[in-house]
């Protein structure tokens, strides 16, 4: 999965209620999601590293926000 670097900071950097928003209500903490926010921009976005659990909140909670920023290739 390729995901767009800049878009990804743009959103932990200066989007922080779009997360926020996501998150509400579903029992996770936006540090969480930005957590594995971060480390993807530490591991040039290799989704492969992330774990099993970390590639669900990506996939629940930050891929939505970056429709233009992913692609389906897995």
């Amino acid at each position: 999965m390729e995901i767009d670097m800049r878009a990804l900071i743009h959103l932990i950097n200066k989007r922080n209620d779009k997360i926020e928003e996501i998150v509400a209500g579903s029992g996770y903490l936006p540090k969480t999601v930005i957590g594995v926010a971060t480390f993807l921009l530490d591991n040039d976005g290799n989704y492969d590293l992330l774990t099993a659990k970390q590639q669900v909140t990506f996939d629940r909670f930050l891929k939505p926000l970056l429709p233009e920023a992913t692609s389906s290739d897995s």
